[in-house]
């Protein structure tokens, strides 16, 4: 599946792929973040943390007729600010992928899917 584009010299497919590929890396880089969980947890609730080259399991794209939603499932540090963290992560994501590609997203969904300690 891919997301067409429309430009004044014609149209661009991007892969869903590529989306998430760039969705991931953005949230990686926010402070607050340990990294990206799978959508799909284990059946005793232990969240899996996904490395580099996974980050599109973490992210989930949909198309609503012209609109775009994306939902992405995080692992947050311990001792952050919950609602910061998922706010930095919508902020950069949307403007990540409108610098990059100029896909125009209209929500950014995240989903806490644990939190972790990490090491100083």
């Amino acid at each position: 599946m891919s997301i067409e584009m429309k430009t004044q010299l014609g149209t661009v497919d991007v892969s869903k792929d590529v989306v998430a590929t760039i969705a991931g890396g953005a949230a990686i880089d926010c402070y607050g973040i340990v990294g990206m969980a799978s959508q799909k947890q284990l059946k005793d609730g232990l969240s899996d943390l996904l490395g580099k080259e996974n980050f599109r399991r973490g992210v989930v794209i949909r198309e609503d007729e012209e609109q775009i939603h994306i939902d992405m499932y995080i692992i947050v540090s311990y001792g952050t600010k919950i609602s910061e963290v998922a706010y930095n992560v919508q902020t950069k994501v949307k403007y990540q992928l409108e610098q990059m590609l100029g896909l125009d997203v209209d929500s950014v969904n995240i989903f806490v899917q644990g939190v972790r300690v990490t090491n100083p």
